[in-house]
């Protein structure tokens, strides 16, 4: 197996790296401290191509293959996880899934926007009442005519205040995963609130929100997929933003590991630079060699995914071991730095709140192993 990226990967990993250095990196700290990032970032990642990778050429989007989308994200999470996100959530959650099971009018409405940045996009799964047991939410969509009326509530939901449409899963049968239909929701819809989400410990810069759907009516042509085919579309959708966090968490490790280099050579301590201490570079070599597995195991979903094979398994292992692998490297990071790391005059303390999160959403790491053992043992432990 040959692992070297190609010239076009290399100079695409070479366009995100100037971006987030010029675009993202100078911003970060102050966007998570005001818990707001510049709204002008948005079109600007359309215009790089960044929102639309992997989406046709046709309907606006600037091609490309899954690698490629992960060499961008773990660029843009080294600078920030929260801008990271919101192309996972627009792009990967959303758009891709417009751009595989949407209506040939689906895709035309929203994909050239979405690719360029004029809009974006939320996936609205996630309710106050069902987390990890997504097959039992609660939210509903009626039949009334020829539109659907969909009443119910989502928490958590990424561009939530920003998006303007919103991925929406809510039961149109009766209980668990096969009485469940998707709808593309205008946010602009009457009945449609969102209200943002103060206070989080990282992630802070995103805008994360409840959403509070009121009777709020659409077509039927905003259904996509068949109906009762919502769960298996929100699955599908996981698996790829499994592969998307991973990539993120590749780059925030990265991200801890580089700064922790810099600073372990220039940080003295009784008379010479800390970084010639046994035990400071065990913990540089700890994130390290966990930063280059993690993105071992992204590439790999990312070639199957290339390859058109199954990827999901793969794609648990890839976020499970991704996630805690950046956590125990923003961790490392905050020792090196010491007392340092402990004020956000430096990345390292924002890299520990980012990434805490990434082993709760898209399948916490406890979901992560039971997937992965069921794929291993044939045995549901769901139930």
């Amino acid at each position: 197996m040959d692992l070297r990226i190609s010239d076009e990967h290399r100079q695409l990993r070479e366009l995100a790296n100037r971006f987030t250095e010029d675009r993202i990196v100078p911003h970060a700290a102050e966007w998570d401290r005001v818990e707001a990032i510049d709204r002008s970032l948005v079109p600007a990642l359309g215009e790089v191509g960044f929102l639309g990778l992997t989406v046709p050429e046709e309907y606006g989007g600037s091609g490309g293959d899954n690698l490629a989308y992960c060499l961008v994200l773990e660029e843009i999470a080294k600078g920030d996880s929260a801008v990271r996100g919101i192309i996972s959530v627009s792009l990967g959650l959303v758009g891709k899934t417009i751009a595989k099971h949407g209506t040939e009018e689906q895709k035309k409405e929203w994909l050239p926007r979405l690719c360029a940045g004029e809009a974006l996009a939320c996936f609205g799964l996630t309710e106050p009442g069902t987390g990890s047991d997504a097959a039992s939410l609660a939210t509903r969509a009626e039949r009334v005519g020829s539109d659907w009326v969909i009443t119910g509530r989502k928490i958590f939901i990424t561009n939530g205040t920003w998006a303007e449409v919103a991925l929406i899963f809510a039961r149109t049968g009766g209980p668990g995963p096969k009485g469940i239909t998707a709808f593309l929701v205008p946010t602009a819809s009457a009945g449609f609130e969102a209200t943002e989400i103060h206070g989080k410990l990282g992630m802070r810069g995103q805008a994360t929100a409840e959403l509070v759907l009121d009777g709020v009516r659409v077509p039927d042509s905003a259904r996509i997929g068949e109906q009762g085919q919502g769960f298996r579309l929100a699955m599908a959708a996981l698996d790829r933003g499994r592969m998307s966090v991973a990539a993120g968490c590749v780059g925030a490790a990265r991200g801890a590991l580089e700064a922790s280099l810099r600073y372990a050579k220039e940080r003295e301590q009784f008379g010479k630079p800390i970084a010639g201490f046994q035990l400071v570079q065990e913990l540089l070599a700890e994130m390290a060699v966990e930063t280059d597995a993690a993105r071992l195991l992204t590439w790999r979903v990312a070639d199957l995914a290339d390859r058109g094979e199954p990827f999901g398994t793969e794609a648990s292992m890839a976020k499970l071991y991704a996630s805690e692998a950046a956590v125990r490297a923003a961790n490392n990071a905050i020792q090196v730095f010491g007392g340092y790391g402990y004020i956000d005059e430096y990345p390292v303390g924002k890299y520990l709140r980012d990434t805490r999160v990434t082993t709760l959403y898209e399948g916490t790491s406890q979901i992560q192993k039971l997937l992965i053992g069921r794929a291993l043992t044939g045995v549901n432990a769901f139930g």
